[in-house]
């Protein structure tokens, strides 16, 4: 279930001072954990930016142990590890610089499906709660994942309105799993995992809910969507930091306003007035924004794509099929796919918006219409 490169990895991160950023920068540059591990010492003056303090860990047979604890926990509690620099990381959070090296998951995740975090805070009014509600039942027929913290109020919200709607959820947790915090929640973490959604966590058995984890908590929360919405929260409130993450991410972030009377509402409007976030008017508006209009199950198609496409130019008639079998089609994988330029699939996608046969959703995805 496990491979070398998975010991040598959880060995090289738990390293002092080798973070995820460099141990993202060590194994670009020589391959893998197992190389890193066993040439850095040798190299490292070879190296730019990575210092003898930095490396002075490196190699320390501790850490070998207690990497062979960790597989054997998450070999007995089903949990999969997944390596940033090896396949089958999630795709967005992967684009971020300081995305995690390693990210335990327990469930079932799958990737391709669009995803939306909606954050909020643990005090969460009527409000709140009945935006939630609202917003899962207009979406309860469209294809998404929906991703939130498993806190108390707006997070525990998400899950169990998803829950209730028969739509997929995952849940990003500040700890390692080998508890649950907070306790309150375990019943719903089961559910989710019973209902085929995800936990996540990019700490192992030994880290505990320590406050500065939850910020660091935040940012995969951020960065695995290619939108957020904050719900509700106050000034300085924890999901502050999840839209900043979000803006740094270049994600899309929207906020439900309310009253500047309302304590849960003033960091919401601060974000808008910021132009930190887009304010939410309607939920219909904010589904047709978040391209949510796609149902789960394609009905048949009234006209084959050959009738559609076949007065189109060449160029065209290329992007508008690749888009329509791939919906939800990313930028990048569009380049790949085509063998054209970014910008000149972006002139041609825009044209083809002109002709109503596609629509741009955020993240830089296309459906056809």
């Amino acid at each position: 279930m496990y491979s070398e490169e998975h010991l040598y990895s959880i060995a090289l991160r738990e390293c002092y001072l080798i973070g995820d950023i460099n141990f993202h920068k060590l194994v670009r540059i020589f391959g893998s954990a197992k190389e890193a591990w066993e040439m850095t010492p040798k190299e490292y003056k070879k190296l730019d930016g990575i210092g003898k303090k930095m490396i002075s860990d490196i190699g320390n047979a501790e850490h070998l142990k207690f990497a062979e604890k960790e597989l054997s926990f998450c070999e007995k509690n089903n949990i999969k590890i997944n390596l940033r620099h090896l396949p089958n990381f999630p795709k967005l959070l992967n684009e971020c610089d300081d995305a995690p090296a390693i990210l335990y998951e327990k469930g079932t995740f799958d990737d391709s499906r669009q995803k939306l975090s909606i954050v909020g805070t643990r005090n969460m009014t009527s409000y709140g709660k009945q935006f939630i509600h609202d917003f899962f039942e207009e979406t309860q027929s469209c294809d998404y994942i929906s991703i939130s913290g498993l806190a108390l109020g707006i997070d525990k919200e998400v899950h169990e309105q998803s829950l209730h709607f028969q739509i997929p959820t995952a849940a990003v947790l500040a700890h390692g799993f080998h508890l649950l915090y907070p306790a309150k929640n375990k019943k719903l973490s089961e559910k989710i995992l019973e209902e085929g959604g995800a936990l996540f966590t990019e700490f192992n058995s030994s880290r505990k809910p320590d406050r500065e984890n939850f910020i660091q908590r935040n940012r995969i929360v951020a960065g695995i969507s290619p939108a957020t919405i904050v719900a509700e929260t106050a000034f300085g409130g924890g999901s502050i930091s999840t839209i900043t993450f979000a803006n740094h991410y270049n994600r899309e972030v929207f906020a439900l306003p309310g009253k500047i009377t309302d304590k849960q509402s003033q960091g919401c409007n601060h974000l808008i007035f910021q132009h930190k976030a887009t304010a939410i008017s309607t939920i219909k508006n904010l589904v047709d924004y978040l391209g949510f209009n796609q149902p789960r199950h394609k009905t048949e198609e009234l006209f084959s794509p050959r009738e559609i496409d076949i007065q189109l130019p060449e160029n065209q008639r290329l992007i508008f099929k690749t888009i329509y079998d791939n919906p939800q089609i990313s930028l990048d994988d569009l380049v790949e796919k085509s063998d054209l330029s970014s910008h000149k699939i972006l002139s041609i996608i825009l044209e083809l918006e002109l002709l109503g046969k596609v629509k741009s959703f955020s993240g830089r995805q296309f459906a056809a219409i």
